[in-house]
C-alpha cells in the first residue's frame, strides 16, 4: 500500500506541475524547445522517439552548468548518484543508478554503470569522472544496456559526446579563479588542414593550490591541492563522398595531494576502544569538523613523492613523515571508420585504446599515528573492437548488429604498513595482483513497424568472458608468502524485447523489457591463496519498464515518465569481515542471493515565457534484498537481508531555472539549479556514521554574453554548503573512515569565442 500510494502521489505531482505551468505556456511566444538528438541506441534519433528511460543535455545547456567534470552533471537524470570516493587519483567515480553501482580504487572490479566517451567504453572507476571543455552532449540511460553496450551497464549507462572539429576558422578559450587558490585556463581551436581534413586541437590546464581540509595534527592548511593538465587532437577526414574517418586523441596528467579521508570511528571499533581515537558523535569524524584531518602521514627514506621519485616509502620507525602525494596520468585515443555503403546500409568500425598509469601514498586510519597505510603504484590498459551494420530505409525494418572485442591488462602493488594491533610495531604486507581480461560479443537489435502507430523492437547480445589473474603476497606473521594464478570464463545472452505506441505526433508510450550482465571476477584484495583462487559469479537484472514521452503546447513543454521493476540475481556484494590473525580483518566479495529494485522517473523540460526556462526531474526508488549473508568466523550464517542498498536514497530530484533576455550588447541570463539528495547510506553494511542525511544543493550564475564574442560569468556551487560524505567504508570493527563532499565555493570566469 505505502508503494502505491507513493507512487500515485508521484505521478498526481508531474501531473500538478504540468497543469501549474499550462497558464504560462499557453501565453509563451517562442519557438519551443530544441530537439534533443540522442545515440542511445547506437544511431542518430530523437529523444522523443526512444523508448528508453533516457534524460540528456545539449551543448549549450552542458556549459550553463560550469561543469568540471560528470561529478557536476549528476542533477541530470533521477535515480542518478555520482561521488568522488576519494580513495586514489584521479578522480575514483561512484556511479549509482537506481541503488546499482560500484565503488572501488581496484580495477579488478567491474564497473556496475558503464561509461562511453565517443563511443570507448570506459573500463575502469579511476579516471572515468572526465574533465573536458567541449561536451557535445551527455545522456543518462537508466536501466540494464546489455544488448547494444554489453557487459557492466548492468545499472545504466552514462554515454559521453564530444564536438567534431568543424573544419572552419575559430574556438574559444576561457580563464576562470575560484576560492581554494584555483585557476584555470583551457581552450579548443578548429580549423581546416586541406579542404577534406579538419583538425581541433584542445589545452587545458587547472591549479587548485589549496585543497578543502585543515590538518589539526600537523597544523598544515589546505590539503588537497590539485595540479590538471590536458590536451588532444581531433581529425575529421572526408575520404570520399561516402567515407570518413574520425581519430581523437586525449592525454591528461594529475598531480595531487592523496585524497584526504577522515576517521569516523565508533565505540565498536578497535581503534576508538583501544587507542582512544573516537568520534564526538555518530555525524562527527575525530577532528570534530568533516573538513578537518587527523592524518599524521606516512614515513619514508626519502623526499616527499613527486614524478622523480618512485614513491620510496620504508616501516623504518625512524624515518621521516612525508606529504601524502599521488599522480594519475592517462592516455586515451580512438579511429572510427563510418562507410555509407548506400542510402539504406552504415558500416562502421570503432578502435579505442584507454591507459593509465597512477601512484599514491595513503594514510587510511585518518589518526595522528601510522596504524594503516599504503603505497600503491598500478597500471591499467584496454583495447576495444566495434564493427557495427546499421539499416535503415526509411520502411518498416530498421536494425542494428555487429561484433565486439575487448581486452584489458591491469597491474598493482601494493606496500601496507600496519601499526596495530601492538602499539609501536609495524607489520609490513606486500601484495602483488594482476588480471587480464578477454571478452567477445556479437549483438542484434531490429524495430519493425506494425502500423504507422505500433512499433516493436526484438534485440539480444551474446557475450564471453574470460579473466586470469595473477596474485603474490607477503603478509609477514600473518599467513607467510602465497602465489596463485587462477582463471574462470563465463558467457551471458542478455535479450532486449519492446513496444512503442505513438498515440500522436506527440505522445508516445512504450514498453520495454531489458537484462543486464556484470562479469564474475577475482578479489582484488585477499589474505591468502585461497580466497584468490575463488571466483565470485557474474550478476544478472532482468528489467520491466513502462512509459510515456511526450510533448505539450506546441513543444513548449516536454515530460517524459517511467515506472520500473528489476529483479537482481547474485548481486555482487564486497564486505570487510573479521579475519583471525593479522590486522584482523579480510576483503571477501559475495554473491547476495537476490534483490528487488523498483521506483518511478520523471524529467520535465518547459518554456514557462518567452525568457524563462525549466528542466526539472524526480525520482522513487525502492530497493531490497530478497537475501543476502556470509558465514562467520564460528561456521554460523549471519543474515544480512534487512540492509539498505547503499547510495539508494528513496527520492531524488532536481529544478533548473534559468532567465534571460537581450540587451544592446548582447544577451544576458541568470541560473539557479536545486539538487536534492534523500538520505542514504555510504557503505555496503549500513554503517550509521556513514549515514546521509538528506542533501539539498544549490549552484547559481549571473551571466553577460557579448555580441563580440566575450562573456563574463559570476558562479557558485554548493550555495547552501552541505558536507554530506562523498564516499565511507567500515573496516571491519576496527575504524571507519569516510571522504566529504566539496564545500561552498565561488568563481568568476571569462570567455572568448570567435570564428565559426
Amino acid at each position: 500500500m505505502k508503494k502505491r500510494a507513493i507512487t500515485t502521489a508521484i505521478a498526481i505531482a508531474a501531473g500538478s506541475l504540468g497543469m501549474t505551468m499550462a497558464s504560462s505556456l499557453v501565453a509563451a511566444q517562442n519557438n519551443g524547445l530544441e530537439e534533443i538528438v540522442v545515440t542511445a541506441r547506437k544511431r542518430t534519433e530523437s529523444l522523443q522517439d526512444v523508448g528508453l528511460a533516457v534524460s540528456a543535455m545539449s551543448e549549450t545547456e552542458i556549459k550553463r552548468t560550469f561543469a568540471r567534470d560528470l561529478l557536476d552533471l549528476s542533477s541530470v537524470s533521477p535515480n542518478l548518484i555520482i561521488d568522488d570516493t576519494g580513495q586514489g587519483p584521479g578522480g575514483v567515480a561512484a556511479i549509482f543508478i537506481r541503488g546499482i553501482g560500484a565503488a572501488d580504487v581496484e580495477k579488478n572490479f567491474d564497473p556496475a554503470v558503464g561509461v562511453v566517451v565517443d563511443g570507448i567504453f570506459m573500463g575502469a572507476n579511476a579516471g572515468s569522472l572526465l574533465r573536458s571543455i567541449d561536451l557535445a552532449s551527455i545522456e543518462v540511460l537508466r536501466g540494464p544496456q546489455g544488448t547494444l553496450f554489453g557487459r557492466n551497464t548492468i545499472g545504466g549507462l552514462i554515454n559521453v559526446t564530444h564536438t567534431q572539429p568543424t573544419g572552419e576558422w575559430g574556438g574559444k578559450f576561457r580563464v576562470g579563479f575560484e576560492d581554494y587558490d584555483t585557476h584555470y585556463v583551457d581552450g579548443i581551436l578548429n580549423f581546416g588542414v586541406t579542404d577534406s581534413l579538419a583538425a581541433k586541437v584542445s589545452l587545458a590546464k587547472r591549479d587548485q593550490g589549496e585543497g578543502y581540509y585543515d590538518n589539526i595534527t600537523t597544523g598544515e592548511n589546505g590539503r588537497g591541492a590539485i595540479d590538471y593538465q590536458s590536451y588532444g587532437i581531433n581529425l575529421l577526414w572526408d575520404a570520399s563522398e561516402d567515407l570518413e574517418f574520425e581519430f581523437t586523441y586525449q592525454n591528461e596528467e594529475t598531480d595531487q595531494d592523496t585524497p584526504e579521508l577522515i576517521n569516523t570511528g565508533q565505540e565498536r571499533h578497535l581503534l576508538c576502544n583501544t587507542y582512544n581515537y573516537c568520534s564526538p558523535s555518530e555525524s562527527q569524524p575525530i577532528s570534530g569538523d568533516r573538513l578537518k584531518t587527523a592524518n599524521l602521514g606516512l614515513k619514508s627514506s626519502g623526499p616527499s613523492a613527486n614524478r622523480d621519485n618512485p614513491f620510496l616509502v620504508t616501516s623504518a620507525l625512524d624515518a621521516v613523515p612525508i606529504a601524502l602525494a599521488a599522480t594519475f596520468d592517462t592516455e586515451l585515443y580512438g579511429l572510427e571508420a563510418r562507410w555509407s555503403i548506400n542510402e539504406s546500409y552504415n558500416l562502421d568500425y570503432l578502435y579505442g585504446h584507454w591507459e593509465s598509469d597512477e601512484e599514491a601514498i595513503t594514510n587510511w586510519d585518518g589518526t595522528p599515528e601510522l596504524l594503516y597505510g599504503t603505497s600503491r603504484p598500478g597500471s591499467y590498459d584496454q583495447d576495444s573492437h566495434e564493427l557495427r551494420l546499421t539499416y535503415d530505409a526509411s520502411g518498416n525494418l530498421s536494425f542494428v548488429g555487429g561484433l565486439y572485442y575487448w581486452e584489458n591488462s591491469y597491474i598493482a602493488e601494493s606496500n601496507s604498513w600496519v601499526g596495530f594491533p601492538v602499539p609501536g610495531s609495524i607489520l609490513d604486507i606486500y601484495q602483488f595482483t594482476e588480471q587480464d581480461t578477454k571478452s567477445s560479443a556479437i549483438f542484434f537489435e531490429g524495430d519493425y513497424r506494425v502500423t504507422d502507430a505500433l512499433t516493436l523492437t526484438v534485440g539480444g547480445r551474446y557475450t564471453e568472458d574470460e579473466k586470469k589473474s595473477r596474485q603474490e603476497g607477503n603478509v609477514e606473521t600473518i599467513s607467510g608468502d602465497f602465489t596463485s594464478n587462477p582463471e574462470e570464463d563465463w558467457s551471458e545472452f542478455t535479450p532486449r524485447v519492446g513496444a512503442r505506441f505513438a498515440v500522436n505526433d506527440d505522445v508516445m508510450a512504450f514498453f520495454t523489457y531489458s537484462k543486464g550482465y556484470r562479469s564474475g571476477g577475482f578479489n582484488g584484495r585477499v589474505n591468502s591463496v585461497i580466497e584468490a583462487r575463488e571466483a565470485y559469479d557474474p550478476e544478472t537484472v532482468d528489467n520491466y519498464e513502462l512509459g510515456l514521452k511526450s510533448e505539450w503546447f506546441e513543444n513548449r513543454l516536454r515530460l517524459n515518465a517511467n515506472m520500473f521493476y528489476m529483479e537482481y540475481n547474485d548481486k555482487q556484494e564486497e564486505l570487510q569481515l573479521p579475519s583471525v590473525g593479522g590486522t584482523g580483518q579480510k576483503t571477501v566479495v559475495t554473491n547476495a542471493s537476490s534483490a528487488t529494485i523498483q521506483g518511478v522517473e520523471v524529467d520535465v523540460q518547459a518554456y514557462i515565457t518567452q525568457n524563462l526556462s525549466l528542466r526539472g526531474n524526480i525520482g522513487y526508488l525502492d530497493t531490497q534484498y530478497d537475501g543476502f549473508g556470509y558465514e562467520a568466523l564460528d561456521g554460523s550464517t549471519v543474515d544480512l537481508s534487512d540492509l539498505e542498498f547503499r547510495r539508494a536514497p528513496d527520492f531524488t530530484g532536481s529544478l533548473d531555472a534559468t532567465y534571460e533576455w537581450d540587451t544592446a550588447g548582447g544577451n544576458a541570463w541568470v541560473r539557479a539549479a536545486y539538487h536534492f539528495i534523500g538520505e542514504h547510506y555510504t557503505n555496503v553494511t549500513n554503517s550509521p556514521e556513514l549515514e546521509n542525511d538528506a542533501q539539498h544543493l544549490v549552484d547559481a550564475s549571473v551571466n553577460y554574453a557579448m555580441n563580440n564574442g566575450l562573456q563574463f560569468s559570476l558562479f557558485g556551487r554548493n550555495l547552501t554548503d552541505e558536507d554530506g560524505y562523498s564516499h565511507g567504508y567500515d573496516v571491519a570493527g576496527l575504524w571507519s573512515y569516510a571522504a566529504t563532499r566539496a564545500p561552498r565555493t565561488f568563481g568568476i570566469e571569462v570567455q572568448y569565442s570567435f570564428g565559426e
